[in-house]
């Protein structure tokens, strides 16, 4: 009892929220992955690997195969069914060296199971659980509005990826459900560093007005700040330090 013979309210309960994420056993995901939970979220993640923060609930998950949610719905929308925020971000990807000269149908099908085909996917099963307030971010790339040589399948998937984003808007209108597209520049990852040479690093820094590579974790705000922030829905928001242009 107070001090005026009127009982105590306790504390107000505090809001159940989730981010359900692809792709954080590594890189930008990780990095997401992190920020989210210290900013009071639960953390779902879908990968094959499993992401090191032992606080990440953890669904292993292989994004080529068509039947890959069905495999682990259950255990993911009973966590949903008690979520009043979902922030669904659609991070993993695949990035091969190929061209159109020699890209055979069924790689290109491969890299839109992850790149494009999960993404949808995930809209269709989560949408039913995300109430007002909730929101989808797609990750794309510079290359999601150019094209160089030898990333035939990555650049024809990330194009789609901005198609899917701004048909997001258009089809949730009223929903209060909003989307965004983050395109990042060379980032820091395991996934570039694989696919550039070491004696190319250099040349790949230069390629930004501060002469460096993103960080993952610079990605990860710029993600956090758009799911907080419905004003930019629909947006197209380019994370690159400034990427100069040949």
């Amino acid at each position: 009892m107070t001090g005026n013979g009127l009982r105590a309210t306790g504390a107000k309960k505090p809001k159940m929220k989730y981010l359900l994420i692809t792709g954080a056993s590594a890189g930008i995901g990780l990095s997401t992955a992190k920020l989210f939970l210290d900013s009071n979220y639960k953390v779902i993640n879908l990968s094959r690997r499993p992401c090191p923060d032992e606080r990440v609930i953890h669904f292993r998950a292989d994004l080529t195969t068509p039947e890959f949610y069905s495999l682990i719905k259950p255990e993911i929308e009973k966590h949903l069914s008690k979520a009043e925020e979902i922030v669904l971000v659609h991070n993993a990807a695949k990035l091969t060296n190929d061209g159109v000269r020699t890209t055979e149908s069924d790689a290109l099908r491969e890299i839109l199971e992850i790149n494009v085909i999960a993404p949808n996917t995930l809209n269709l099963s989560i949408l039913p659980f995300m109430k007002p307030g909730s929101s989808i971010i797609y990750l794309g790339s510079t290359l999601s509005e150019k094209a160089v040589p030898n990333s035939f399948s990555y650049v024809t998937s990330k194009h789609a990826v901005i198609g899917m984003m701004r048909a997001t808007c258009q089809d949730l209108v009223s929903s209060d459900v909003h989307t965004a597209c983050i395109c990042p520049g060379f980032t820091d990852t395991e996934m570039l560093r694989e696919h550039v040479p070491a004696e190319f690093m250099a040349q790949i820094k230069n390629m930004s007005s501060f002469g460096r590579l993103v960080k993952p974790d610079e990605i990860a705000n710029a993600i956090f700040w758009s799911s907080q922030n419905p004003v930019i829905n629909g947006s197209i928001i380019h994370a690159n330090l400034g990427q100069i242009e040949s």
